[in-house]
């Protein structure tokens, strides 16, 4: 049976960034569950073309291989952080570059970063429908993370992870076989 290949998209243009942070532990908790292999891709790993392109044509190779490494996913981790209750616009200037038929039917955890819980409704009105509009499989439990649930940069709080937990279980619906496989190899 092919390995399930896992992609994180980390949605901040900073660094080091606590949504790069969460982003790699729900790919890293979900890797291990699923056994995929997992990649985590960041916005700033597309450079300075993302914000000059408007077509994928415009991007460079590396570019394009980045794309083409998250519409070829087998499911897809996005996280961006929230601010003044929305994403930012790089963020979604580069979903808006995807085809919209790239992500039919393509499991999606998605998740956000913002400073404190008045942002929270902002994965529900905004991500979930930007997500729908592609016909994705936006997983059931959504997770919204605030600036008090990481120590250090690091995730720490319970009630976070085990939010985190219940979505990743979550692929479990759409990967039933990679689940027995990984239990079979624990």
């Amino acid at each position: 049976m092919p390995t399930l290949k896992l992609v994180g998209l980390s949605g901040n243009i900073t660094a080091p960034s606590k949504t790069r942070a969460f982003v790699a532990s729900a790919v890293v908790l979900a890797a291990e569950r699923l056994h995929a292999e997992a990649e985590v891709i960041e916005i700033n790993d597309f450079g300075d073309q993302l914000g000059r392109a408007r077509s994928l044509a415009d991007l460079d190779a590396a570019g394009q291989a980045l794309i083409a490494r998250i519409v070829g996913a087998d499911a897809l981790i996005v996280a961006t952080p929230i601010y003044k209750a929305s994403y930012p616009g790089l963020f979604k200037h580069l979903i808006d570059l995807l085809d919209p038929l790239s992500l039919i039917g393509k499991p999606v955890l998605i998740a956000a970063v913002g400073g404190g819980e008045r942002h929270a409704l902002a994965v529900e009105h905004q991500l979930r429908p930007l997500f729908g509009f592609f016909e994705a499989h936006t997983l059931p439990t959504a997770v919204h993370i605030s600036d008090k649930d990481f120590s250090d940069g690091v995730l720490t709080a319970p009630a976070a992870i085990a939010r985190l937990a219940r979505a990743v279980a979550q692929f479990d619906l759409h990967f039933p076989l990679s689940l027995r496989s990984a239990e079979a190899a624990a």
